[in-house]
């Protein structure tokens, strides 16, 4: 069973930024994307659950800074992806 993926409007930039301004990076989080689709909950970018997101919100790494940060709805079969960088903006 595959998962849609949506994108809330923040990550959509962020993607559409990478795509022209730094493409290897849009490659790599590409490939994250279609694994998540398949799986996304195990796989590439260290997949963990975030603490405090009532067990459908999780992580995977794109770079040592940016992340992947998605909610996963399986009543829907969903990913909604929320945000594509900078997880830990205080560091």
């Amino acid at each position: 069973m595959m998962y849609t993926i949506e994108y809330s409007k923040e990550a959509d930039k962020t993607l559409r930024k990478w795509k022209k301004s730094n493409p290897r990076l849009f490659k790599k989080a590409t490939k994250i994307l279609l694994d998540i689709m398949e799986h996304p909950r195990t796989g590439i970018g260290h997949p963990e659950p975030l603490i405090g997101g009532r067990d459908i919100t999780y992580s995977r790494h794109i770079t040592a800074d940016d992340r992947i940060i998605y909610d996963i709805y399986d009543e829907r079969v969903t990913v909604l992806v929320i945000q594509a960088e900078e997880h830990y903006n205080d560091k």
